[in-house]
């Protein structure tokens, strides 16, 4: 079966499959996690998310680095315009890959923090919303 990271990944690569281009996968890329903030704030808080979206970043930076720490904003709020605009800039590659790797790591992160079966909870709704469909028929953003 695959992860909550797998599969959002594998729905954002079918949408690139499909014809979506970069500013286009970078808008759902931020829709994700703006709806994995709304799904983790009542338990973490918004300031929670954003420091552990943060770290991430900076450990997602090591792999990708066109990601620079003026793109990480500050540990009280995630800033999804500039997260979105950074995205923008790359090719449609980086973005699927940063991407991956990014959720890859929050999804490890989260579980050590609250547990598997906490995890997956929580992000069930997030995964469910963004990796059904036929991304072929679904429009672009």
């Amino acid at each position: 079966m695959l992860s909550a990271a797998q599969r959002i990944q594998s729905s954002l690569s079918k949408r690139t499959a499909a014809g979506w281009d970069t500013v286009s996968i970078a808008t759902k890329v931020v829709s994700i996690w703006r709806d994995i903030d709304a799904a983790l704030a009542p338990i973490i808080g918004h300031r929670g998310v954003a420091a552990l979206f943060g770290r991430c970043l900076h450990l997602t930076r090591a792999d990708h680095a066109w990601w620079t720490t003026a793109h990480e904003g500050t540990a009280d709020q995630i800033d999804f315009a500039a997260f979105q605009s950074a995205l923008s800039q790359q090719t449609t590659v980086n973005v699927l890959a940063f991407s991956a790797a990014l959720l890859q790591i929050f999804v490890e992160q989260l579980t050590n923090l609250i547990g598997v079966s906490l995890t997956e909870r929580l992000l069930r709704p997030v995964v469910d919303i963004h990796s059904t469909g036929d991304a072929a028929q679904e429009t672009s953003p």
